[in-house]
């Protein structure tokens, strides 16, 4: 394993996922409802952030590793699913939509595994229309934790419009690697 600059920040990614979670855990005598929206928004932020970072750092240090690369996605996906899970239990977000949304990360996730393991893994790569869903949904999520109006907006309800948008380009991104790798699934499965 290749400790080096991004891959730490992924790792400290990952580390902040109980954190995030912990926050909503702590008595509203330590942290009221309102603090708790914005310690936990202001996490996922960072986290988000970080994301980008780790990447574009990867690149520009030269320091892309396979260990990278298997690690970061997780990292990712890890965090939004501890974000969606606790959005249906807060009730600021349906459990279908949650379903949904991991459900598609956990599928595409093997996909792209088996993909890769049969020499096939250029067909399913990131696509416009994954990287339009992770744009919605990444704006959805610390919309919809931080729950409140902000510059006169209600920020609740752009984030719920924002996080069923996601959901139909999770969807139509579903749709689009599943028709891509049809093919090649098609093949193997005769063997």
């Amino acid at each position: 394993m290749s400790l080096n600059i991004p891959n730490t920040l992924t790792w400290a990614r990952i580390a902040l996922i109980p954190l995030f979670v912990g926050v909503f855990y702590l008595p509203d005598a330590i942290l009221g409802p309102v603090q708790k929206n914005l310690v936990a928004t202001s996490i996922f932020i960072v986290a988000a952030v970080t994301d980008w970072f780790d990447g574009y750092l990867a690149r520009a240090l030269k320091q892309t590793s396979a260990f990278g690369a298997f690690l970061d996605p997780v990292a990712d996906k890890l965090m939004v699913a501890a974000a969606l899970i606790l959005l249906v239990q807060l009730a600021r977000v349906d459990a279908i939509i949650a379903v949904i949304i991991i459900g598609r990360e956990i599928t595409i996730s093997a996909l792209r595994e088996w993909m890769a393991r049969v020499g096939e893994s250029a067909s399913v790569a990131v696509a416009y229309v994954g990287k339009l869903k992770t744009a919605a949904q990444m704006t959805a999520i610390p919309l919809l934790l931080y729950n409140a109006p902000l510059l006169s907006m209600d920020m609740a309800f752009v984030g719920s419009i924002l996080i069923y948008v996601a959901a139909a380009l999770t969807l139509w991104s579903m749709g689009y690697y599943l028709h891509r790798a049809m093919p090649r699934l098609a093949k193997h499965m005769d063997r």
